[in-house]
């Protein structure tokens, strides 16, 4: 936690969602970016990984904007998506 934002990060504390997209990364393991925040991106070795890593680094990102003042951004339409590969058949072109 950055210096000096125990007290408000104990006592100021309110929920909210961002949408977090999660990507396979080319080295292997998986990257999520927080398009919301923009700069705020994790990466780890599974999903669940870099779930929890990108969720610290949200509110680390959150708890710098608190120290200078500004308001977090709000999502604009927090809404659970989901992204599924999907392999099909299809013709092949002569």
């Amino acid at each position: 936690m950055p210096e000096g934002v125990a007290a408000w990060y104990d006592e100021g504390m309110e929920t909210t969602q961002y949408i977090v997209r999660v990507h396979p990364a080319a080295e292997g393991g998986f990257w999520a970016e927080v398009p919301a925040l923009p700069g705020c991106f994790s990466h780890g070795h599974s999903v669940e990984v870099v779930t929890s890593r990108v969720r610290e680094t949200i509110e680390y990102h959150l708890a710098e904007l608190a120290l200078v003042g500004e308001r977090p951004p709000v999502e604009k339409s927090p809404r659970r998506s989901y992204a599924i590969p999907v392999t099909v058949r299809a013709p092949r072109l002569a």
